[in-house]
């Protein structure tokens, strides 16, 4: 289309001044004969001639020249206020009267401001690669409204079952290992036990399984998970509390026989799921996560890596995970707290099976399976235009980067050429809102989502879209709960891929522990920086504290039998023996040797026993021995 010159009100009067003047004297000599005729006409009516001729001189350029005059008055009278230029086309014919009526009606369509068009608000469609949806550059407005969803505004934290049987932060683990899971793991162990040592087996109790799990938390607390378990208890480099709770022997023995199922059954099981081996466990521990807190409003969905280089039939590689070999774990967790919400392993498919298709969005809608009025924040390989509308059929939103290869994606917002630096691009459906930002030369970021509703930028130097900035704050829920757990971690070294798997659970475990009870009691070692430290030392000192009362012999190290003695007589003083689950038998022989509480002081006879209830050195004379059941 050609481009129009522009004029201004004085130019467009001249050009039509001077065209008028070139047509009359085109006309001049053609007509001479017929201003005769009329000039004797205009005589016959002398007065109108007369007052006509004294007013103004006829001619038609004047004339033309006072039309456009009156017309330019009228204008301006109802354009004072703008000064713009006026558009007019210089090819346009001003001869004809028609014409000029039909042009000044085009002036005046073009200078009515109130219907001239902002090119920011024009809007422009696109259409996706599958030609299956069109996206539109302007937000919805009110004769286009997105589909809508009420937030969920109630009670975010511990839920009121939790509350109700926290006491103190031994209870608030065991809401997570319950007595339903230890009596499993104890028979299953038991059953193993019987099956390799035979009636040299000891069998196993709630006590030895607490101190054993006791153990593997203080592990953790030293951050000792990749410390040789016989340095753990060595006499001068070793820990006083891993002597003093039980023998390295002991330790050893339970984490070969430790069993999470039947053996005898395994294989029928295994056929159909590959998670046999601990299945029972895993799917009554998930069960409890969701009883004991409620998330906010942000809900974080990704996948996590335990760290695994021995046989396992569904050992996955992760190249961007710090581990790169290991056990994945599909999680939900909350955005703020990190509190794993739900979880699932990845098994991969079964033998002989196609490859799963949609797997990400299968796997979002089964881990928030029971959520209302939340937001989902995913990475790319969750986030699609199919799963944004499941998941607003379930009353939730979704906020997630998405792959540039989706078929939805229209490929005016996936190019990069021609971009400035900062600039986005948006698109808008009836339920979905896309971004597309330019942070640096060939290289974009493309977002879904169906929370926001309009294109809102920051105030930031780099403009970053709304949509960005809140995807960035909630998308770390999950990894701030691997490098957590990744810390303090109780994992210790084997080729047993279950066990893996049960050691993940205590991390998991003791983390969301903390997270109910630093929210149940917020005054608790406030302004403290290692917080979570010390309620995994005071968990694992409660864990062990039951097996330390009823060991049988005392240490023989000095350090280790003193802080055995400490530990009992700090109990019995706060604890009656009738309270304590198991007691402790007569004690053996102590590193050292003091004067006898009862002898005279003539005699002055040392003695290395002493008692169980007040810690005083006694002879053999002044000893008296009983059986568990006398005593």
């Amino acid at each position: 289309m050609k481009r129009q010159k522009l004029f201004t009100a004085q130019e467009t009067c001249e050009l039509i001044f001077n065209q008028a003047v070139e047509k009359n004297d085109q006309d001049e000599d053609d007509s001479s004969s017929d201003a005769e005729e009329n000039n004797d006409e205009d005589r016959a009516y002398g007065p109108h001639a007369s007052s006509f001729s004294e007013e103004s001189p006829t001619s038609p350029a004047a004339e033309t020249e006072e039309q456009y005059e009156v017309m330019e008055n009228d204008e301006y009278d109802e354009e004072e206020s703008e000064p713009e230029m006026e558009e007019v086309s210089s090819v346009e014919d001003y001869t004809s009267d028609e014409e000029k009526e039909s042009t000044d009606e085009e002036e005046s369509v073009e200078e009515d401001p109130a219907e001239t068009e902002d090119p920011a608000e024009t809007e422009e469609y696109f259409q996706s690669k599958d030609k299956k949806l069109i996206w539109c550059s302007v937000p919805p407005s009110d004769r286009r409204r997105m589909m809508k969803v009420e937030r969920d505004k109630s009670h975010c934290g511990p839920t009121t079952y939790a509350i109700s049987r926290i006491d103190d932060i031994k209870s608030t683990f065991a809401l997570f290992l319950p007595k339903s899971i230890e009596e499993v793991i104890l028979n299953m162990t038991n059953k193993e036990g019987r099956r390799v040592y035979g009636n040299k087996w000891r069998k196993m109790d709630p006590i030895d399984l607490q101190a054993y799990v006791g153990m593997l938390i203080l592990a953790g607390v030293y951050r000792s998970n990749k410390e040789p378990t016989a340095s753990l208890w060595h006499a001068e480099s070793g820990r006083t509390f891993f002597r003093a709770t039980m023998t390295l022997k002991v330790f050893q023995k339970i984490s070969r026989i430790i069993r999470f199922d039947d053996k005898d059954t395994r294989g029928d099981r295994r056929a159909r799921d590959k998670l046999a081996p601990i299945r029972d466990v895993w799917n009554k521990w998930v069960s409890l996560l969701p009883m004991m807190y409620n998330p906010g409003t942000d809900v974080t969905v990704d996948e996590r890596l335990v760290p695994f280089r021995g046989r396992c039939p569904f050992k996955q590689y992760i190249s961007c995970k710090p581990g790169k070999y290991g056990i994945k774990i599909w999680a939900a967790c909350d955005a703020r707290s990190s509190y794993a919400w739900n979880m699932q392993v990845y098994t991969g498919k079964p033998a002989g099976a196609q490859s799963e298709k949609n797997q990400g969005k299968r796997v979002v809608l089964e881990m928030t399976e029971g959520l209302q009025g939340k937001t989902i924040t995913c990475d790319n390989f969750f986030t699609s235009y199919d799963l944004g509308l499941q998941l607003l059929r379930r009353k939730l939103y979704m906020v997630g980067t998405v792959r540039r290869n989706k078929p939805e994606l229209p490929p005016a917002l996936v190019s990069k050429m021609n971009r400035a630096q900062f600039s986005s691009k948006f698109a808008f459906t009836e339920t979905h809102a896309l971004v597309s930002y330019h942070p640096r030369k060939q290289k974009n970021v493309l977002l879904m989502s169906t929370l926001h509703r309009d294109a809102v930028l920051s105030t930031r130097d780099d403009k970053r879209p709304k949509i960005i900035e809140d995807y960035n704050r909630n998308k770390g829920g999950v990894d701030n709960l691997d490098k957590a757990t990744s810390v303090y971690t109780c994992k210790r070294k084997t080729a047993s891929w279950p066990l893996v798997v049960f050691y993940n659970i205590l991390d998991v475990s003791v983390y969301n522990s903390f997270v109910l009870w630093s929210e149940i009691n917020p005054a608790w070692n406030q302004g403290k920086c290692n917080k979570r430290r010390l309620f995994m030392e005071e968990l694992g000192q409660q864990l062990v504290i039951p097996y330390i009362q009823r060991r049988k012999v005392i240490p023989r190290t000095p350090e280790t039998a003193r802080f055995v003695r400490e530990n009992r007589q700090f109990c019995s003083s706060s604890t009656s023996a009738a309270e304590l689950p198991h007691p402790a038998a007569p004690t053996g022989p102590s590193p050292k040797r003091k004067r006898c509480k009862f002898c005279p002081s003539k005699i002055s006879r040392k003695a290395s026993k002493i008692c169980q209830k007040c810690n005083a050195y006694i002879c053999k004379t002044h000893t008296i021995t009983v059986c568990h059941a006398c005593n």
